[in-house]
């Protein structure tokens, strides 16, 4: 049997949601249109009918407008959200670098979160002591680790929450505007760290924002458009399309 070359496959996504087709002001009458079954809900689709191989050890991008179904797809990805219809598969470990600090509890200390969000991640304790230090060290905030996470920036989280995520190799590494968050110098350390990643020959699914990011690190693109599927091919040509409607 030959060994699967790629690393995520999906065939015919979609995500529906529910969304509220009224204004309910208050929870009593929420209640109350809800004992009377008169909730009314508008089906929104996130997104719909994509279907796409990502090979492994492929840096594939993900572009589109806002509210295209970007973060969504990535969701679906990595697992966070399971799709309305449709089959998605995954060969490999993902690191879903998605909402950095999401699990973090803002009344313990950056020290205390660490080893809370590496055990949300699946690590043993054990092994997050063996990491701590190449953790803070990446992070660059030592001298703030016994401070309580609610007073840190969203720079300072995101940088602790990056070192975490990333202080193993994984087979499938996820990320969502994460290079934009954050200091110059440390975006530059976040996107050198994810090219050591890629010469290790991790998958990396890339959504950014940045046009010139994406040219410069994938080798394919997707390019998502109001939830449909709108290109998929080639880094450059789907790019220039794309830049072709920004600017027309």
């Amino acid at each position: 049997m030959t060994e699967n070359q790629y690393a995520v496959t999906l065939d015919n996504v979609s995500m529906h949601f529910n969304m509220s087709s009224e204004k309910i002001d208050s929870l009593k009458e929420y209640f109350l249109k809800m004992v009377k079954g008169q909730l009314f809900y508008k089906d929104f689709v996130a997104v719909s009918d994509i279907s796409l191989k990502v090979k492994k050890g492929e840096v594939f991008g993900i572009v589109g407008t806002n509210g295209s179904g970007k973060s969504t797809l990535l969701k679906i990805i990595s697992g966070i959200l399971t799709p309305t219809t449709g089959t998605v598969s995954i060969d490999g470990k993902i690191a879903p670098l998605i909402e950095l600090g999401a699990g973090f509890d803002g009344e313990l200390t950056a020290r205390e979160n660490i080893y809370l969000n590496g055990a949300v991640l699946g690590f043993e304790k054990d092994f997050i002591s063996s990491k701590f230090d190449d953790i803070v060290d990446f992070a660059e905030l030592r001298d703030f680790l016994d401070m309580p996470i609610k007073n840190y920036s969203s720079g300072m989280v995101a940088r602790i929450a990056f070192s975490i995520a990333t202080m193993v190799k994984p087979d499938i590494l996820i990320v969502d505007e994460i290079l934009s968050v954050g200091d110059f110098l440390f975006q530059q350390k976040c996107e050198q760290r994810i090219r050591e990643m890629m010469a290790g020959g991790t998958t990396v699914i890339l959504v950014s924002h940045s046009i010139a990011q994406i040219e410069s690190m994938c080798t394919r693109v997707l390019w998502i458009e109001k939830s449909k599927l709108r290109m998929l091919g080639p880094t450059q040509e789907v790019c220039d399309a794309y830049k072709s409607l920004q600017n027309g």
